[in-house]
């Protein structure tokens, strides 16, 4: 099985969302490996906006697999918050599409 691997080279904003995005209609399972929700990105879908922080893109592309891999800082509010947002979208999320490694480290309110 082959792989698509799009790595930044620098520290923000590269635009690597919006080719994750492009890439997405190509590939099974969209991993997000580090990083966290201070940055996020805007990926439009026909008429409809996303904005997206933690979770990735493939997640608005039925029968992908999106995961949050054990380099991701996850603020389990911020990210709770961003799925109710998606699914207010009529985004469809559950434990079927979307992973998240039980390694990630987690930021809580006290950290910030």
């Amino acid at each position: 099985m082959a792989n698509t691997v799009l790595v930044g080279a620098q520290w923000g904003d590269e635009g690597k969302g919006k080719v994750i995005d492009y890439l997405t209609d190509r590939v099974d399972v969209v991993v997000r490996s580090q990083g966290g929700n201070n940055a996020g990105h805007t990926v439009v879908v026909g008429d409809v906006k996303y904005i997206l922080r933690l979770i990735p893109s493939g997640i608005l592309r039925p029968g992908k697999l999106c995961v949050i891999g054990n380099g991701v800082v996850v603020d389990p509010i911020s990210l709770c918050e961003e799925i109710g947002e998606l699914k207010s979208q009529g985004v469809e999320i559950s434990k079927e599409n979307l992973l998240i490694s039980e390694a990630a480290h987690l930021v809580f309110p006290y950290h910030k």
